[in-house]
């Protein structure tokens, strides 16, 4: 083995064939830091080309940060990307300052990278990361129907408490700004009705439009929606700050499963509470076209009532309903999934639930989107 020291003594090269082990010697520290760096410009160390190159902490009394910083950038003169190097020899707290800054270095290489891709990359980069997120998504929704399933077999794997205090989050809390938000979806859909059927002088079939539409399609849709907002973006919030406060952890270790501490209550909840909701949203939304019809078209709420009853089927009741349930499931799955997705810093908290809630309307709107096509090849 061959062995090369600088002439200030601030690394060791020794090399071996095969590999070339760079070590750094003394206190590498703020105050040593410019003489080291016009060290490495005077004398850059010269590696065997192919060499895999170990950064080996044995000869360090003193490390910095920055210090660390510019021991990647001895190992990169030598040859070596900052990802690519072997520790070895460090101790405990020299070797997590080391790794800490790798990782930026490695977060700050892949920005450059991306900022000089050409535009058939970026399409490409984003096609695989939409694969990428669809394969995790499917792997979630399969591991949460595992549970699931194994929970309504046995009943008592379900934090009963925890399902009571979500639902009332997520149902009792949410009745007011479901039932205004659809009282005044129905006051605008009437009033656009009322404006076109006063032309013809067929004023009862407001009734018709109102009913239909709120009862099949705006209700859920709105109602969704809002709950998308409200309870999706709760969950990742909660869930991203129990992960980044290493809660997810202690729970881990006490053997518990954050499947059925978090995700389960959650999503059962979601899921009785949404039809709940889409009823009263149904009942707002039509009673908000009553006083349409009843201050712009002279109908009475009897007359109203009465038309009701003929032209609403419980079958378009329950359309809204019967979605209801697979709207909640989405919601709360992708809520959860992107909380336990929290990396460890506040900033990845906004993004996730940012991306909870944009996520959730797009699959509500695509779920609505094929329901509606199916209903109509049932002849629904």
């Amino acid at each position: 083995m061959n062995r090369h020291n600088n002439a200030q003594s601030w690394w060791r090269i020794e090399s071996a064939p095969g590999f070339t082990r760079v070590i750094p010697m003394g206190a590498w520290r703020i105050a040593n830091l410019k003489r080291i760096e016009e060290e490495i410009n005077r004398t850059p160390p010269s590696v065997p080309a192919g060499d895999i190159i170990i950064l080996d902490g044995q000869g360090l009394t003193e490390l910095y940060a920055s210090g660390a910083l510019l021991m990647y950038r001895l190992a990169a003169t030598a040859g070596a990307d900052s990802s690519d190097i072997e520790l070895a020899n460090f101790k405990k707290k020299h070797e997590n300052i080391t790794l800490l800054v790798r990782k930026h270095l490695v977060i700050a290489r892949d920005l450059r990278l991306a900022s000089r891709l050409n535009p058939v990359q970026v399409i490409g980069r984003a096609a695989i990361e939409v694969v990428r997120r669809a394969v995790n998504f499917i792997s979630f929704l399969g591991e949460t129907s595992y549970e699931t399933g194994r929970a309504l077999r046995a009943p008592f794997h379900i934090r009963w408490k925890e399902l009571v205090v979500q639902m009332e989050r997520a149902c009792l809390d949410a009745i007011p700004v479901v039932a205004l938000v659809n009282f005044l979806i129905g006051v605008v859909i009437a009033y656009l009705f009322a404006t076109q059927l006063e032309k013809y002088g067929g004023n009862i079939f407001v009734v018709d439009g109102v009913g239909t539409a709120v009862c099949r399609e705006l209700a859920p849709l709105i109602v969704a929606i809002v709950v998308a907002g409200r309870s999706g973006s709760a969950f990742t919030a909660q869930i991203g700050t129990m992960k980044l406060n290493e809660e997810i952890d202690a729970m881990l270790t006490l053997g518990l499963s954050p499947m059925q501490v978090l995700v389960l209550p959650r999503l059962l909840a979601l899921m009785i509470a949404l039809p709940l909701l889409v009823f009263i949203g149904d009942a707002a939304g039509i009673f908000g076209g009553m006083l349409i019809a009843h201050s712009q078209l002279s109908i009475t709420m009897t007359t109203f009532i009465e038309r009701l009853q003929v032209v609403i089927y419980p079958k378009t009741f329950m359309v809204g309903i019967i979605k209801a349930p697979v709207f909640a499931a989405f919601i709360a799955i992708i809520g959860c999934r992107m909380g336990l997705c929290v990396q460890n810093n506040a900033r990845s908290i906004g993004l996730n639930t940012t991306s909870t809630v944009v996520q959730s309307i797009v699959s509500v709107i695509l779920l609505n989107a094929v329901f509606a096509v199916i209903f109509v090849q049932l002849g629904i």
